[in-house]
């Protein structure tokens, strides 16, 4: 009797335990019994659960060929996926579909037949590799373009060559204007080459030690007198900034090109901000992230509260002749350059892009080694950590949203996830015990971040509001309207800025 008290705890334990999602079901499919973990996983309760069929954890395709594979293995016994690890997709309670492994396993009790499955969430590995090939895609095109561009020097040089002798040896009135014409388009031919070489990674640099607070404002002082009154421009530079090497003829062209993009995407005016700030990616999180190596870098962002960019847009922004401007209007190679010649710099580029609100491009860019009294405050060597308070996660890209659970997680608090500020706002309606709402300022749906802040503070005024931005405040802020100035978290943060920020606010609530 003893032993059986001891294995059904042990059982419990291990269920209680383990890191990934474990469900139970008999031979029709219901839910006998699953873990905390596979609760979290699905956004359920484990009582939501319990008794339900497993198909309310697939999306509807998935669940219609579990049934029939389930069928079958009971009629034949032959293994379509008893026993097998495989990828599938998942169902949360929101209804949104996610990335998943999944091993079922089969046994009996008591004569009858169960299945055990264990699953473990994909999703950021699959965002990894979606980045993984974007960067190899961009990269192969990179090569192909620098041969092309390489080959197609060569062709231009042989007939530049000849219309300038056919030029020398005596052409007529007739003749020169047709050679005049074919050498100006040739010269545009090796201008095209030339940006196509920027982004193959293949120019020819000359960094030089820069200060990138003056090469701001002289690229400014050209802006302003072509923008025209309708647009505000501002700046948000730091007393304090590394240096950088860094080709000026370069960076000044990248620099002109997002800021006429940001134009381009504000026809009836709007706000563009340019800010520099030094950052470090000193952990994981941050370098995952931003795909950056860790060390020093200085990052000069340019935002617009403009039509903002498609996913899809996003996703091809910096391939050569990609454009969603009409053909007349470019070649669509002006990202393309930005993206290339930061690359070639030893830096990276980010982009954060909403329709409707805005887009904000980071380039980031190696800082020289600091000087003394230049430098970012030491790391702690143990971060603040919290005692299981519990933090609503409001985040609507899935990729972040898990991310920010781990980081948050890592740090001590428990987990309650949201995909909207509408959601959010249901779950404490719903009397969801909560100490901190952690949400992303721009999401789909009736409530954007200051929104829902908003509602918190007007129906729940002692619960504390931390939001979180991977755009400018300045230049958001006009687009999303809200009355209280919120203090935000800028993405992408390192995981010492998040915990100080949390510990701060859980110090500040404790002291009211």
């Amino acid at each position: 009797m003893n032993n059986g008290k001891e294995d059904s705890a042990v059982l419990h334990a291990i269920l209680e335990a383990a890191v990934d999602a474990i469900v139970v079901s008999d031979q029709l499919g219901k839910i006998l019994r699953a873990n905390p973990a596979a609760a979290e996983l699905f956004q359920y309760d484990l009582a939501e659960m319990i008794g339900q069929s497993v198909n309310m954890l697939m999306p509807r395709a998935m669940a219609d060929m579990h049934d029939r594979f389930m069928s079958h293995h009971i009629e034949t016994g032959e293994k379509h996926i008893i026993g097998i690890g495989r990828e599938v997709e998942g169902q949360r309670k929101d209804r949104s579909v996610f990335p998943l492994h999944l091993s079922v396993g089969h046994s009996e009790v008591g004569g009858q037949p169960i299945f055990i499955a264990i699953l473990h969430d994909l999703t950021l590995r699959k965002a990894t590799e979606d980045a993984l090939a974007r960067s190899q895609r961009l990269d192969a095109i990179g090569q192909m373009t620098g041969g092309i561009a390489h080959d197609f020097n060569n062709l231009l040089t042989v007939i530049v060559g000849n219309l300038e002798l056919l030029e020398m040896r005596g052409a007529d009135a007739r003749q020169l204007p047709l050679i005049k014409d074919a050498l100006e388009s040739a010269e545009l031919g090796s201008d095209l080459t030339s940006r196509l070489m920027i982004f193959a990674s293949k120019s020819h640099l000359k960094p030089e030690k820069t200060d990138l607070r003056q090469v701001c404002l002289e690229a400014l002082a050209l802006v302003r007198r072509t923008m025209g009154p309708t647009f505000d421009i501002k700046t948000d530079f730091p007393d304090n900034l590394d240096s950088v090497m860094v080709d000026l003829v370069h960076l000044k062209s990248a620099l002109m090109n997002l800021v006429l993009n940001a134009r381009d995407a504000m026809a009836e005016g709007g706000k563009l901000l340019l800010s520099l700030q030094n950052v470090t990616i000193d952990d994981t999180y941050m370098a995952q992230e931003t795909d950056i190596e860790a060390g020093d870098y200085v990052r000069l962002s340019v935002s617009d509260n403009g039509g903002g960019m498609s996913p899809e847009a996003q996703r091809r922004a910096f391939e050569p002749f990609f454009t969603t401007k009409p053909k007349s209007d470019g070649a669509g190679l002006g990202l393309a350059m930005v993206y290339g010649f930061v690359r070639q710099s030893g830096g990276h580029v980010t982009l954060y892009s909403e329709l409707g609100l805005g887009t904000s491009f980071g380039l980031y860019f190696p800082a020289l080694a600091r000087e003394a009294g230049h430098g970012a405050a030491e790391i702690p060597s143990t971060l603040p950590r919290g005692n299981r308070q519990s933090i609503l996660i409001v985040e609507d890209n899935p990729k972040v949203r898990k991310l920010s659970i781990e980081r948050i997680r890592d740090l001590g608090y428990s987990i309650i996830a949201a995909n909207s500020g509408d959601q959010a706002y249901q779950i404490l309606k719903d009397g969801a015990k909560v100490d901190l709402v952690f949400s992303d300022v721009v999401m789909p749906g009736t409530l954007n971040g200051y929104d829902l802040a908003a509602k918190i503070a007007l129906e729940f005024p002692k619960l504390k509001v931390l939001l979180t931005s991977g755009y400018a405040s300045d230049v958001i802020k006009t687009g999303l309207a809200h009355e209280k100035r919120h203090k935000i978290l800028h993405k992408p943060y390192r995981q010492s800025e998040l915990a100080e920020r949390l510990q701060a606010l859980f110090a500040a609530r404790s002291a009211d």
